[in-house]
C-alpha cells in the first residue's frame, strides 16, 4: 500500500472512531438523564402518590436491581451477536420503559417501570464502553471511554435542569418524556451511522473459522491468570458505585433536609454532574498520560476529601461546592474503572468481562439507595451517611489499585506506545 492510501485509511479510520465515539456519547447522555429522573422527580412522585421515603428507595432500587441482570446478558451478548446490535435493542429497551413511566398509576406500576427500564439500561454500558475501546488506539482507550462517559453526568444534569423548569406537581413526567423519545429517535441514527467494532468482526471471523475457541463464561472471566483481577475489579466496582449511586438519589433529598429550597437543590444536582463531566473526561485522559497507579490513588483521595467536605456542608454554596467535588472524582472515578475492565480483557470476551463487572457493580448502585432510603427512615442524618461512606470508598481504592498492578504489565508489553505512560 502506498503512503496516499495508508493516509487516506487512518483518516476514515479516525473518522470512523470520532463518529462511533460520538454516537456512544449521545447514548449515554441519555442514559445519564434516565439514571437521574428517578431522583429528580421523587419528591414530585412521592406526593402524588403519597409514598413513604421507604418506598421511593424501593422505587430508586428497582431501577437499579434491573441493571444487574442487564449489564451480565448485554455484555454476553454482545461477544455473541455484535456490539452494535445488542445496543441498538437496549437503547429501544429503555427508551420504551422511560415513556411507560409517565403511565403508571401506582407503587406497583412505578416498581415495574423502573425495573424494564433498568434492564435496558444496563444492557447499554457494557456495549457503549466495548465499542469505545475498540474504536480507539491502545494510546488513548481510558481518553475515548471518559469522552463517553461523561454524557451521563451531563445527561443527569439536563435532567435536574428540566425538573427545576418544569412547572406544577405534574411537571415530573416531562423528565421521562425526554428521557423516553430520545432514545426511541437514536435507534436508527444507530442503525444508519453506528459502524460494528473492527476488532469484534476480526475476532469473530477467527471463531468461525476454527482458529480460536469462543470461550465460556467462566473461562472469559477467569482464564489466563485473571481471577484475581476479575475480583479485584468487582470489588472496586462494588464500594464506588454504593457511595455514586447513594448520592444520585438522594442528594436532592438530603439538600431539602437542610432547609434549602427545591430550586437549590436542582442546583446542587447540576453542579454534581458538571462536576462528574469533568472529571469523566480530565481523569481518564490523565490516566493515559501519567501513571495508572498515582491516577488511582489522586482519585480516590479526592473521593475521600470530597464526601468529608459535602458533609460538613451547611448553606447552598458550600452543599453546591461538595457536591462538584463528589461528582468530579466520584463520576470520574468510575469512568477510570470502566476504562480499565476495557482494557482487561481480550477482543473476544471484552464484552462478557465488562458486563460481568458492571453486573456486580450494579449491586452497588441497589445497596446505596435502598440502605440509604431504610437509614433516612430511621432518623439518620444526611452527613452521617456520606461519612460512612468514605471506608468504602478505602475499599475500593484498594481493589483498584490490585486491578493495576495485575493488569499493567501485561497490557504495556502488549501495546506500548512512544511516550506512554507506565503505572
Amino acid at each position: 500500500m502506498n503512503s496516499s492510501n495508508t493516509i487516506g485509511a487512518n483518516a476514515s479510520n479516525t473518522k470512523g472512531s470520532i463518529t462511533t465515539i460520538g454516537l456512544c456519547l449521545a447514548i449515554a447522555l441519555l442514559e445519564g438523564l434516565d439514571l437521574q429522573s428517578a431522583g429528580v422527580a421523587a419528591p414530585r412522585i412521592a406526593k402524588e402518590f403519597s409514598l413513604s421515603v421507604a418506598q421511593m428507595g424501593w422505587a430508586f432500587s428497582a431501577g437499579a436491581i434491573g441493571l444487574l441482570p442487564g449489564a451480565a446478558l448485554g455484555g454476553r451478548l454482545a461477544d455473541r451477536l455484535g456490539r452494535k446490535r445488542v445496543l441498538m435493542l437496549s437503547v429501544a429497551l429503555f427508551g420504551a420503559f422511560s415513556l411507560a413511566t409517565t403511565l403508571v398509576w401506582n407503587f406497583e406500576s412505578l416498581l415495574v417501570a423502573r425495573l424494564l427500564t433498568g434492564l435496558g439500561l444496563g444492557a447499554a454500558m457494557p456495549n457503549l464502553i466495548a465499542l469505545c475501546s475498540e474504536a480507539a488506539s491502545p494510546a488513548q482507550r481510558s481518553t475515548a471511554v471518559g469522552a463517553m462517559y461523561c454524557g451521563m453526568p451531563f445527561g443527569a444534569a439536563l435532567a435536574a435542569a428540566i425538573g427545576i423548569v418544569s412547572p406544577g406537581d405534574e411537571g415530573w413526567r416531562h423528565i421521562f418524556y425526554v428521557g423516553g423519545f430520545g432514545p426511541l429517535l437514536m435507534v436508527p441514527l444507530l442503525a444508519l451511522w453506528l459502524s460494528e467494532s473492527a476488532q469484534f468482526v476480526e475476532a469473530k471471523s477467527h471463531s468461525v473459522k476454527g482458529t480460536e475457541a469462543t470461550p465460556g463464561f467462566v473461562e472469559a472471566l477467569c482464564g489466563n491468570g485473571r481471577v484475581r483481577p476479575t475480583l479485584a475489579l468487582w470489588i472496586s466496582y462494588l464500594g464506588t458505585l454504593i457511595v455514586l449511586y447513594f448520592l444520585m438519589n438522594w442528594l436532592p433529598s438530603m439538600v431539602l433536609s437542610n432547609g434549602l429550597t427545591r430550586t437549590q437543590a436542582g442546583i446542587a444536582m447540576m453542579m454534581f454532574n458538571i462536576g462528574g463531566g469533568i472529571g469523566a473526561v480530565g481523569i481518564a485522559s490523565v490516566m493515559d498520560r501519567f501513571s495508572r497507579r498515582l491516577t488511582v490513588v489522586g482519585m480516590y483521595v479526592g473521593i475521600a476529601a470530597a464526601l468529608a467536605g459535602l458533609a460538613g456542608a451547611g448553606g447552598s454554596v458550600s452543599m453546591a461546592w461538595g457536591a462538584f467535588f463528589c461528582g468530579l472524582f466520584l463520576v470520574g472515578g468510575q469512568s477510570v474503572l470502566y476504562a480499565l475492565a476495557g482494557q482487561a480483557y481480550p477482543t473476544e470476551v471484552r464484552g462478557t468481562g465488562v458486563g460481568a463487572a458492571v453486573a456486580i457493580g450494579r449491586l452497588g448502585s441497589i445497596l446505596g439507595p435502598l440502605i440509604a432510603g431504610q437509614l433516612f427512615a430511621l432518623g439518620q442524618s444526611a452527613s452521617m451517611l456520606v461519612t460512612a461512606s468514605i471506608p468504602l470508598i478505602v475499599i475500593a481504592a484498594v481493589a483498584a489499585l490490585t486491578v493495576v498492578g495485575s493488569f499493567t504489565p501485561r497490557l504495556e508489553t502488549r501495546a506500548a506506545v512512544p511516550g506512554g505512560r507506565r503505572a
